[in-house]
């Protein structure tokens, strides 16, 4: 007969074994409970903000015109206090209901895949869950993949619930709406629906009076919102995505009390679209959210107006946030590894009960597993 502490040391694991496998089992008994997605996209928003909040180097650049009036409203000797004050909502109802990735500072890593770190590029790999090397620009050049939003739109009960709201303009090639048929109000384009609202046909107008502070091609991120907010009430839609572009704006343009501002403001509209979820029983814990970015940018004061692999080193590297009934509710990801926004699309998919990657025609990521229980116990695809 073995040894009395080895006896009992194999039966603590045979139990643990036993426990595992029966909660395997019920998991993959066990449908998930998301039947709703929301994914919000903050252009060129960098890791370092999300985690650390405001960066004094930054702050006390050239780059910050109002230093007193920018550390009045954001500054805190604590990067977690700085954080909470930069993103309310991310570092409360995020960080205490559901995950987020990217923080480097603990050597939990996320990045894009392409090679390119700038927009299109970034976008493609999110919806269509591959860096192809053939999306290489940001011109209007019509993307032939097949993206996440366009096979969704095809599966019973999602047809004609999908959405899109972009400040950008450039979203109706990225999605090839000629080809996907996805509705997508982009940029300054009007917004076209059977039996819009008075609201709705009022933002219509409203968009064309209002200051195109941004030039022609963006939409202000104000706008953005309210379309998508006015869209989601009336015709509660069952995957949205909202992408907004002030940050990227801001970024460039070397204004980094507005970058902040832009960051805080798009915080802020995520929060009420989430309440405005929480409120309605047709989205009430049957919705999961997505925040994320398209590319990261700079990480120095002589960088972090830019990105790009030939202008801003590191500016491959980015984040991301869920928050949904289906996804443990860890906070920040503090386990060493990277995840890449290649991922994001199998893993949306699953979430929803589909396997985009069987269904795409070209090369598609793996599901992140930790977003789900069951892929927790690597149950995804």
């Amino acid at each position: 007969m073995p040894p009395l502490p080895l006896v009992k040391t194999t039966m603590k694991k045979l139990v643990l074994a036993i426990l595992v496998l029966g909660i395997a089992l019920r998991t993959q008994a066990q449908e998930y409970k998301t039947e709703n997605v929301v994914i919000i996209t903050l252009d060129g928003l960098r890791w370092q903000e999300v985690y650390r909040g405001a960066d004094s180097s930054l702050i006390n650049s050239k780059y910050t015109d109002n230093k007193a009036a920018v550390q009045k409203q954001f500054w805190s000797a604590s990067a977690e206090d700085r954080r909470k004050i930069l993103f309310p909502f991310l570092w409360s109802a995020v960080a205490q209901r559901g995950q987020l990735y990217g923080n480097r500072d603990i050597g939990n890593m996320d990045e894009v895949a392409n090679k390119y770190f700038f927009s299109y590029p970034g976008y493609n790999e999110i919806f269509t869950g591959f860096p192809d090397p053939r999306m290489n620009t940001n011109n209007p050049i019509t993307n032939p993949n097949t993206n996440l939003l366009e096979f969704l739109n095809k599966q019973k009960g999602f047809e004609n619930k999908v959405a899109i709201f972009s400040s950008w303009e450039r979203f109706p090639q990225i999605l090839n709406v000629k080809r996907s048929g996805l509705m997508v109000n982009a940029g300054y384009m009007d917004l076209a629906a059977p039996g819009m609202s008075d609201k709705l046909k009022y933002l219509n107008e409203l968009q064309h009076k209002a200051p195109h502070y941004l030039g022609d091609s963006t939409r202000l991120d104000f706008l953005t919102y309210e379309f998508a907010s006015a869209y989601l009430k009336q015709y509660q839609p069952r995957v949205l995505y909202i992408a907004f572009d002030e940050t990227d704006e801001m970024g460039h343009a070397g204004n980094y009390p507005f970058y902040l501002d832009r960051a805080h403001q798009a915080d802020a509209f995520i929060q009420q679209i989430w309440e405005y979820l929480q409120t309605n029983p047709a989205y009430k814990n049957k919705t999961t959210l997505i925040i994320t970015c398209d590319h990261g940018r700079g990480d120095a004061v002589t960088t972090w107006r830019n990105h790009g692999v030939f202008i801003a080193p590191h500016s491959e590297q980015t984040w991301f946030a869920v928050l949904g009934p289906d996804t443990p509710p860890v906070g920040e990801m503090r386990a060493a590894g990277i995840t890449y926004h290649k991922q994001l699309a199998q893993t949306i998919a699953n979430l929803l009960g589909f396997d985009f990657k069987a269904a795409a025609g070209h090369e598609v990521g793996n599901a992140i597993k930790s977003v789900t229980y069951g892929q927790l116990l690597g149950l995804a695809k």
